[in-house]
């Protein structure tokens, strides 16, 4: 999965982008706790990667599928 079907995804849940450092974005969302970051690369996230993004989010991964 790649960055820009992340982003769509966090941002379609809420989420909006906190800050951006080097290769790295923060997201924040006005309800629930905490934050999600998630590299920006240009290829595909290693599958751990997009589990971690989605745990962190509190997004179920079979709403994605």
């Amino acid at each position: 999965m790649r960055f820009k079907e992340i982003e769509k995804i966090l941002r379609k849940d809420g989420w909006r982008l906190y800050s951006q450092s080097g290769s790295h974005c923060q997201y924040t969302h006005p309800d629930k706790p905490g934050r999600v970051t998630v590299p920006k690369h240009n290829g595909d996230l290693a599958p751990f990667t997009v589990k971690s993004i989605w745990k962190q989010a509190g997004i179920n991964e079979r709403r994605i599928k």
